[in-house]
């Protein structure tokens, strides 16, 4: 806004210049030297000059203020008023132009002054404006900059900070759920600790009371009794058939009794029915029962072994797996959050651009606005200049006409013959001012022509600007359109990425479910045999020795032995 003002104040000031000039330049002609010479004012001339001095009297009233005496500006009201009586005055013409002459001089170039020193202080004041401008523009630009890399970097914080409170909330997440899960698994435990204790308690002291029963089985059988007839019973001298078969009964009672403590010990009810079975029936059935019984609890330790060796194998191959599902959770969940995040950055891109091509094409659109009204104003101001140098060189055309054919009268006129007429008109002649008001034509023409050519150049300027803008904002437009493009494509492949990665989370999520529930299982099935395993081989073993033992004492085996190895 400034500029066009001070662009508007110069040129009225130039132009007034230009006329003041114009009008000093022609009075100058006139006015007497210093030898105090005079010459006739012509009338145009002064009709010109009185026109030019009232038109910048008028226009530049509050510029000329407390220029011009009062003096000054009543000389010039009374020219301006009547120009060619002006210098009129007594006692004669000639002898009252010269100083009221330079009066008017005077003025003129007072004004030319003061109108020549007021552009000078313009032209500085906009100088100082523009340098000031300039300044405080590249002041702004750098605070814009400063804020703008400080918007980035607190953009960069905020975006550092949403994925650590995300990454916090899911740690509070998982780490709510694994506390869920270890109380879950704390009271299974205590419960399954409470019923093993219980167990534990009875087994001890069903241990004891089996202990006791062995005890007393062990004295029976060391018995002098006992001794003795075992003695008598194995012993083939000593043989009789009566004797034999109480001796049998009594035998197998012992043994009977025996495996019936054992029996009670482990409360086993196949070892309770065989000891049963030795009272009834004979050693053979009995021996292979025993036989049978024995290979059925080492089957039993096999299995339980292999059993065992497979809780252990699968327990292990269970927390391997489920660790590495976690990590594959742990990163598909960090992908997912980068990909979300990417997408949401990429959007925010695309959005901006979309608002830039926006802006451009609404800045576009009043550039077009603008260079067509520039345009009608350039053709205005042509149209006029042409048509004011039209008519300036039409009225210039009929003053050479009739100033030519007069003189060329003037040349071919000849003196009449016989006496001289008598005295009437002087010889006519030209106008002084003729040639003054033609160069002042001309001047009009040149100026006119001037001011064309410079509208031509301004107008051929502003194209070219308009056509350079259009062609770098249509550049940039289509720059920002194919980088929305691309950024678009990335997007879709990313949020494609993004689908395909929650597939594939809750794919793990569900293998860790099913890696849960097995491992509950596997508790379920193993539990017991891995905390009682150590305890259930050495009761299993030592039913084995049982049978075994007791198979001996069936077979005849002597009781010393089997005392000393008790």
């Amino acid at each position: 806004k400034q500029l066009a003002e001070f662009n508007a104040e110069e040129k009225d000031l130039l132009e007034s210049i230009s006329a003041l000039k114009a009008a000093i330049t022609v009075l100058s002609k006139h006015h007497g030297g210093s030898t105090g010479g005079f010459l006739q004012m012509p009338k145009t001339h002064m009709l010109g000059v009185a026109a030019t001095l009232q038109n910048e009297l008028t226009k530049h009233a509050s510029l000329l203020e407390g220029v011009l005496t009062p003096t000054e500006r009543k000389a010039a009201a009374l020219f301006v008023q009547q120009p060619t009586d002006y210098f009129d005055a007594a006692p004669t013409f000639k002898q009252s132009y010269a100083p009221q002459s330079g009066e008017i001089f005077g003025i003129l170039r007072q004004m030319l002054e003061t109108f020549e020193s007021n552009l000078s202080a313009s032209q500085k004041e906009e100088l100082a404006n523009q340098q000031a401008y300039g300044e405080l523009k590249a002041a702004k630009e750098d605070e814009i900059k400063a804020g703008q890399a400080q918007i980035d970097s607190k953009t960069g914080e905020l975006a550092d900070t949403d994925e650590k409170n995300a990454q916090a909330k899911v740690d509070v997440d998982d780490t709510k759920a694994s506390l869920s899960a270890d109380e879950q698994f704390l009271s299974m435990l205590k419960e399954k600790c409470s019923m093993a204790d219980k167990e534990w308690e009875e087994r001890q002291k069903t241990r004891q009371l089996e202990m006791e029963a062995v005890s007393q089985a062990l004295a029976v059988l060391s018995g002098d009794d006992a001794h003795d007839l075992f003695t008598r019973t194995f012993n083939p001298s000593f043989l009789q058939s009566s004797s034999s078969s109480d001796a049998s009964k009594d035998f197998r009672a012992s043994a009977s009794q025996v495996l019936a403590a054992v029996a009670a010990k482990y409360s086993n009810p196949k070892l309770g029915a065989l000891a049963y079975q030795v009272k009834l029936d004979a050693f053979t059935r009995v021996k292979k029962a025993i036989d049978d019984m024995v290979a059925q609890l080492l089957k039993e330790k096999d299995d339980e072994i292999k059993h065992k060796d497979f809780c252990t194998d699968e327990f292990h191959q269970n927390q391997l797996q489920t660790e590495k599902k976690d990590r594959e959770e742990q990163d598909l969940t960090a992908k997912i959050e980068d990909l979300t995040m990417a997408i949401e950055q990429l959007a925010h891109a695309i959005e901006a651009l979309k608002g830039e091509i926006a802006e451009m094409q609404v800045q576009l659109k009043r550039a077009g606005e603008d260079r067509e009204l520039q345009n009608k104003e350039f053709q205005t101001t042509v149209a006029d200049q042409r048509e004011t140098q039209k008519l300036l060189k039409a009225a210039l055309s009929f003053l050479k006409d009739f100033y030519a054919k007069k003189e060329a009268l003037l040349q071919q006129k000849q003196e009449p013959v016989g006496p001289p007429p008598p005295s009437g008109f002087e010889t006519y002649k030209n106008n002084a001012a003729s040639g003054g008001v033609m160069q002042l034509i001309e001047q009009i023409v040149a100026d006119a022509k001037s001011m064309e050519a410079e509208a031509i150049k301004a107008e051929e300027d502003s194209q070219k600007a308009y056509e350079d803008f259009v062609k770098d904002t249509n550049a940039s437009i289509e720059a920002k359109s194919k980088d929305i493009v691309e950024k678009s494509e990335v997007k879709a492949r990313a949020e494609g990425e993004l689908v395909e990665t929650k597939e594939a989370k809750e794919a793990v999520i569900l293998e860790l479910e099913q890696l849960s529930n097995y491992n509950a299982q596997l508790h379920q099935s193993c539990d017991f045999v891995l905390k009682n395993f150590d305890l259930r081989q050495t009761a299993r073993d030592e039913e084995i020795e049982a049978l075994r033992q007791a198979k001996a004492i069936l077979s005849g085996a002597k009781f010393d032995n089997f005392l000393q190895r008790s």
